[in-house]
């Protein structure tokens, strides 16, 4: 069983930046993938940003240029920078882990972008 716990939502202006952190109970090396999706009400839940165990990574053509995902292996933790943040960015905000074993999903944190 894989525990994510993430942090960093909140409310900020339209142009303002957020980062979000995601750590897991497990190694990073020993999943296939690690990523961000989001869901807006009244929406699916879509890919955000995604990191392979290589260091590949992949975006939502809505967030290129604008969102950076990252990873600190030491600790275990994956990040999603957030920058020039819109109100259609608003939505609730999953890590997720693709292992080996199972797929693994955080609770979720809320952003809110104000205009």
């Amino acid at each position: 069983q894989v525990q994510l716990v993430e942090s960093g939502g909140g409310l900020v202006q339209a142009g303002g930046s957020l980062r979000l952190s995601c750590r897991t109970s497990g190694s990073i090396f020993s999943f296939n993938a690690m990523g961000w999706y989001r869901q807006a009400p009244g929406n699916q839940r879509e890919l955000v940003a995604r990191i392979t165990r290589g260091g590949s990574t992949n975006y939502a053509d809505s967030v290129k240029g604008r969102f950076t995902i990252s990873r600190d292996n030491a600790k275990n933790t994956v990040y999603l920078q957030m920058n020039s943040l819109n109100p259609e960015d608003t939505a609730v905000y999953y890590c997720n882990v693709n292992s080996p074993w199972g797929e693994y999903w955080g609770q979720g944190t809320q952003v809110t972008v104000s205009s």
